[in-house]
Formats: C-alpha cells, structure tokens, sequence
C-alpha cells in the first residue's frame, strides 16, 4: 500500500516466525499478533524516517527554494538513495528501503517529466485509488482481502495444515468472515480518506498542503487502521484452532 509500511507483509521485525506471533509485527504481519506494537508495526524509527524524509525534504526544499522544482527533487531522491546505502552498508534487510526508492523515483521522474510540484505525488494517490478498488472488490465478493493476508501470514496454520488452511478456517466461520470484512472495511475507509483529502490538493497545485496532507495522513493513518484491524482480528485464528494434543511426558 503506497503509504503503508514498507516491509513485506511476510517479513518478521526481528528474522523470526516465534517472536512475531508472541509479540509485535511488521506491517501486515501485525494483525495476526498476540500484542500490538505501533513502533514494531511501523517498523521502527528507522522504518519511521524512511517513508517520512523524503517527503518532508521535498517540500521543505520546495519552499526554501522559492518553490523550485529541481532541488526538492534531488532532496526526495537523496533520502531515498542514502536510506537504501545505510541498509546495504550495515547488511540490514533493504526490501523497504528499495520499495521507497521505487515509489520515490517514480514520484521524481513524473514531476520532472511535466514540471509541475504536485505529479512528484501522483503515484501514491493512483496507488491509493488501486488498493482502495481492491479492497472494496474483495469485500463485495465476500473474500475481504484482510483475511486472506492474515491468514497466508499464518504460515503453520490450524495443526499445521499450512497458510491455506488458516484461510479456510476462516472462510467456513461466518463471524470470522464478518470480523475480516469490517476490518478490511477499515482500510477502504482509510484510502478513501486520503483520495478525499489529497485529490482536491492535487488539482488545486496546493503543494505544501498535498505534502503536510500526505504525511499526515500516511504511517499514522495506516497504524491507526493496523490497531483497528489487531481489534476485529487479534485472536481469531489462534481461538478457533483444534488444540495440538499435549506432548508425551
């Protein structure tokens, strides 16, 4: 999701399968949590600074400058490339520092291309638009899209039978599937508070506002809707499992 966190849904905050359940969860993988960590579901201050700096630099560049295109550009562009550095550097996993690199270059080169501020925002509000028609899609077809991401992250599943089976579980439980579809509700509510906002910035070329806009209604927005989710959700799967018999003395 554009604003969202940027590390895999599948990836662990610390490497591991046990920590993550017992505790926190980055991104995603937080709604299948035991308890819920805003730092952890952010991903950390790190995680924090990378979806924030770069565009904070470009507006803070853009007017320092006098509204000048090009040095907000290189500011956004810089962020992104010295993020991705540190992680290679340190030998950290990069996969969200290169996800921000993308959507920062696409950003980059589209207000380039048309010379105008706001396009270096374009692509998180057509992202937002796709993911808000996805999920709406999913609920309307009885498949909310936030049971099927936390039941693959699920990876032992019911008496481990697999991401699958958790899925299936799920889907044969109707107040499960009902808890599922308003919390997937939650994230259509989300992006298309964010369009509502943004869009109007956008056509007006209000470029400081769009920014601020986008800021704050991106990783605080989408913790908040990540807690929302835990909410509906945290439980759910592990609840309704069959217990595994006790092991033999």
């Amino acid at each position: 999701m554009s604003e969202t966190p940027r590390e895999p849904a599948g990836e662990l905050a610390d490497g591991t399968e046990t920590q993550a359940a017992e505790g926190g969860g980055r991104g995603l993988r937080a709604i299948n949590a035991e308890q819920f960590s805003v730092a952890e579901a952010v991903g950390g201050v790190r995680g924090l600074v990378e979806s924030v700096a770069p565009g904070l630099l470009f507006v803070v560049v853009y007017l320092v400058a006098g509204q000048r295109l090009m040095p907000a550009l290189v500011g956004a562009g810089a962020a992104a490339v010295v993020a991705v550095v540190v992680r290679l550097v340190q030998r950290t996993p990069a996969t969200q520092a290169f996800s921000g690199l993308l959507g920062v270059g696409i950003g980059v080169v589209w207000a380039w291309r048309s010379g105008e501020a706001q396009d270096y925002f374009a692509y998180g509000l057509v992202t937002n638009a796709v993911y808000l028609v996805g999920c709406l899609a999913s609920v309307l077809a009885g498949w909310p899209v936030v049971g099927l991401v936390a039941g693959l992250l699920r990876a032992d599943g019911p008496l481990g039978g697999g991401p699958w089976s958790s899925v299936a579980a799920w889907r044969a439980d109707r107040q499960l599937r009902r808890r599922y579809a308003w919390a997937t509700w939650a994230w259509v509510a989300m992006f298309a508070a964010r369009l509502a906002v943004q869009v109007p910035l956008y056509r007006n070329a209000e470029v400081a506002w769009l920014g601020t806009a986008k800021l704050a209604m991106g990783l605080p927005l989408t913790a908040l809707v990540l807690w929302v989710s835990w909410l509906l959700v945290r439980g759910s799967g592990a609840a309704r499992a069959p217990a595994r018999p006790p092991a033999a003395p």
